[in-house]
Order: C-alpha cells, then sequence, then structure tokens
C-alpha cells in the first residue's frame, strides 16, 4: 500500500466523494481520508436530498452558478451510477400577497440564474400539481428542475465509480497535522499513520476550520447550524408529489416536505446556531414546531405517521461557498461553509476543485481506461414475483427476506458488507434495511448474525457507526 500521492482529499462527504471521482479519471494517484468508520457519515448523511431548483440565491454568489450547474449533472451521473434519483420538480407555496412579493423575487432570481421551466403560479395552478397543498395557498412558483436523491447512496456510488479507477480509500483516519516537505504534505493522523501527498483538499465539513489550521494555513471558525428532521411512513396519506417548500426567511429555506425518491416523507428542518458539533439529538418542542409548519401547507399529516427523527447540522461560514487555493500555504484548496445548496452544487464542486488543481500546476492527463459505469446492486423490492424467481433460481439469499419493512433481501446484506459497509448504519444506507416502520425492531438481529459471519467479527466488534457506538454489552 503505498503512502505517497498526487492528490489527498480531507473528508469522503458529497463534496470529497464528486471530488475524488473527477479526479480518478486522470492518470494521479489520489487518496480519500474520512475520519469516520465509512463514507457520508458526517454531514453529508443527514440532509433533505434535495437537487434544488436554482431560484433561493442571488446570481453574485458562487453557490447560485455551482447549484445550477451542478443540478444539471445528475441525470447522467444516475445512469452511470444507479443511485436513487428522480426530478420531481419543486413548489413554493404562499399564503397572502406579502409572501407572493417574495416569491416574485424568488422567480426572478431563478431567470436570471438560468433555471430551465421556472414559473409563477395561481391558486388553481399550485393546486393542481400538488394536490394535497392547503386550501389557503394564494399562489407559488413551480420549479420543474428540482428533484430528490438518497444522500449516502450517492456518495456510496461516487466512491466506488473512483475506487473502480484507481482511488484509495481510508476511513478511520483523522488528520490531526500536516507539514510542507520539500514538494509534499506529510500528513499525520491523530492515531500515528503518516503520509505524502503533492496536492491537500480540505473538504472536512464541520471541521474544515480544524483541518486549516492543521495545516497551518487560514484560520477561521466553521458555525454549525442544527436541523431538526421527521421521517414519515410510506403509508401516510400526506405524501406529496412534488417537493413543498414555504416561501423562505433571511436563515432557512423553511419546514419543508419531501416525498424521498424510496417512498417516505421527510418533514423539516429546523435551523437553530449550536456550538456543538456533534449534537444529533431531537426535541419535542422542535418535532411540534416541524409538525406545524409542514401542516400549515400540507393539513393531512399527521403524527402518527412519524417513524423516527434525526438531526443534521450544516457549516456556516458567511454567506457563500469559499472554494479556493490557500493564499497561505501551497498545494491546498480549501472548502468551507458549503451548506445548502451544497448536495445540488457537489457535482459542479468537483469540477470546480480539479480546475483549481490544475492552475496551481497539477498536471491532468486522462486516464484510456476510465469507466464511469459502476455495477448495481438489484434490490428485491424493485422486481416483480416472476423476475424475482429467476433471481432466487440463481442465488437463494435473495429469496430470504431480511428487513420486511422494506423488503431487503440476506443476498443485499452480504453485497453491502462486500462494498466495504461492516457497521449496522453503513448497510443501513447501502440497503435501507432498519428503515421501515419498525426501525430495525425484526432485523436487527438477523443482520448482526450475517454481519458477524461474513466479517468474522466477534459480537463485542459490531457497532452502529464505528468506534464508541458498540451495540452488545455482553452475553447471556
Amino acid at each position: 500500500m503505498s503512502d505517497t500521492f498526487d492528490v489527498a482529499i480531507i473528508g469522503a462527504g458529497v463534496c470529497g466523494a464528486n471530488i475524488a471521482r473527477r479526479l480518478c479519471s486522470y492518470q494521479l494517484d489520489v487518496v480519500l481520508l474520512e475520519k469516520e468508520a465509512d463514507v457520508s457519515f458526517g454531514v453529508s448523511k443527514a440532509n433533505s436530498g434535495i437537487v434544488h431548483g436554482g431560484f433561493h440565491h442571488d446570481p453574485k454568489y458562487l453557490k447560485a452558478a455551482l447549484e445550477i450547474r451542478g443540478a444539471a449533472m445528475f441525470d447522467r451521473l444516475e445512469a452511470e451510477l444507479g443511485f436513487p434519483f428522480q426530478r420531481c420538480g419543486i413548489v413554493v407555496v404562499a399564503f397572502h400577497e406579502d409572501e407572493m412579493r417574495a416569491v416574485e423575487q424568488l422567480y426572478a432570481q431563478g431567470v436570471r440564474n438560468g433555471a430551465i421551466g421556472i414559473e409563477m403560479c395561481s391558486a388553481e395552478r399550485m393546486r393542481d400539481l400538488e394536490p394535497k397543498l392547503s386550501r389557503d395557498a394564494v399562489g407559488g412558483l413551480y420549479a420543474p428542475g428540482g428533484g430528490i436523491v438518497e444522500p449516502y447512496r450517492f456518495v456510496f456510488s461516487l466512491v466506488e465509480s473512483a475506487q473502480k479507477n484507481g482511488l484509495e480509500l481510508r476511513v478511520g483516519w483523522e488528520v490531526e497535522s500536516a507539514s510542507r516537505e520539500g514538494e509534499a504534505w506529510a500528513i499525520r493522523s491523530s492515531d500515528g499513520r503518516e503520509l505524502r501527498a503533492r496536492y491537500a483538499v480540505n473538504c472536512a465539513g464541520l471541521f474544515a476550520d480544524r483541518v486549516s489550521r492543521a495545516f497551518g494555513a487560514e484560520d477561521f471558525e466553521i458555525k454549525g447550524r442544527k436541523g431538526e428532521y421527521y421521517l414519515l411512513d410510506r403509508l401516510t396519506r400526506a405524501k406529496p408529489s412534488r417537493v413543498v417548500f414555504p416561501v423562505p426567511t433571511s436563515v432557512s429555506k423553511g419546514t419543508l416536505v419531501v416525498p424521498t425518491v424510496e417512498g417516505t416523507v421527510l418533514i423539516g428542518p429546523t435551523a437553530n446556531e449550536t456550538e456543538d458539533k456533534e449534537d444529533s439529538a431531537t426535541t419535542r418542542e422542535e418535532l411540534d414546531a416541524v409538525l406545524r409548519g409542514a401542516r400549515n401547507m400540507i393539513p393531512d399529516i399527521s403524527e402518527a405517521d412519524v417513524i423516527t427523527s434525526f438531526a443534521g447540522i450544516r457549516p456556516t461560514l458567511g454567506e457563500d461557498f469559499t472554494i479556493e487555493a490557500s493564499a497561505r500555504v501551497p498545494a491546498l484548496v480549501q472548502l468551507a461553509g458549503i451548506q445548502s445548496p451544497g448536495l445540488t452544487a457537489s457535482p459542479a464542486i468537483g469540477e470546480y476543485v480539479k480546475d483549481i488543481l490544475k492552475r496551481s500546476g497539477l498536471v491532468l492527463v486522462e486516464k484510456p481506461d476510465w469507466d464511469p459505469y459502476i455495477e448495481r446492486t438489484p434490490h428485491v423490492r424493485d422486481f416483480s414475483p416472476y423476475e424475482l424467481d429467476a433471481l432466487v433460481a440463481k442465488d437463494r439469499a435473495y429469496g430470504d427476506i431480511v428487513c420486511r419493512c422494506e423488503r431487503v433481501s440476506e443476498a443485499e446484506i452480504v453485497a453491502a458488507i462486500r462494498h466495504g459497509h461492516t457497521t449496522l448504519d453503513g448497510i443501513k444506507y447501502f440497503t435501507r434495511a432498519q428503515m421501515g416502520r419498525c426501525q430495525g425492531g425484526f432485523c436487527t438481529y438477523k443482520i448482526l448474525k450475517i454481519l458477524m459471519r461474513e466479517t468474522g467479527m466477534g459480537w463485542e466488534e459490531v457497532t452502529k457507526r464505528g468506534a464508541g457506538t458498540a451495540l452488545l454489552g455482553g452475553e447471556l
């Protein structure tokens, strides 16, 4: 295993994954470093999963241009990588004339940004687009280019594609310090490991400030903004056909109602400043606030449909993305404050960072054998009974349904493990097992047995999401 690379990318979230895949289309040795036990386990796992419509941000901001460019890239990426994605469209709903004036500004902003197909809507048009909307809506905005994506599966597929084309991935690798030695960075981990790279890319999300200081680069502070989300059962009557936004405030896009690409409904997030970048707790008070905001737009939303909750923390630093070569140290590209619409912009961010590295002296020679496609894992829930019979005839494990809520088979659990996802959360994000109504109440025991069988781990080694999250405390 080499410890000398052309580029080291720090942070395996959606930006790091896109950058890694883009660079691996060139004749480069690239390493992706992630402090968590699996990719996407930081900011990227806990967001709204929305491909935005290009109207929320003023054209003066870098993020507005990258949002438009990135959103246009998802169809091709989905064709190559097979992650769940649907361009379902976005509606912004207004309830009085003051809000309609704000909608007019969003429309004008979208037109200036180049958002395709954006339109102002009457109350009747809004109800045609989304029949579940409140009868109190007076009009709104429609952006047909918006969509929904499963964020962790997006990251998993990007990294898998990059690995297929030469990427080295190292998880559980937390950057502690770095020093410039000749023409390369010597980068050291918190547990004493070291590697060298000619160039480094800091896309460490909430901890980009800490990584910047480790390199002796710019001194800035990332602030956390916590958002709580609640997930509704796929059988809810309140599921809309499009993403539903309120008119945004100065600090937030508001409480959304999102029909997830896999059939459930997501409501949230809240937006509260936090000093604790590890705080993932949810509260009754915030649930009530989310329910009020969501019901204001879609009255059929019921608390009885809530099956789980989670919180995400967005990294904030000013009004815009910071993506630039460091002005203080050589051969370091800084990404900071990549909050919404970071997921949407991330494919374009990969291109943008590649261009910065090229201007900084990195020589880019295309790989003649670059292969953008990855093999797709069959999912039982996508097959008809006759198709499933043929699949089971080839592999009997597809006939053993481990997770009945989400119809996930033993073969899919095994595939997740063989793709390197050896925590319960990693398996959950890859397969959706444990994501249904029972939230793993019936399938977790079976998954544990398969995980131990396939990896040779003992019960004491199995974790939910890596170090410090062991599940089992002893034997009876």
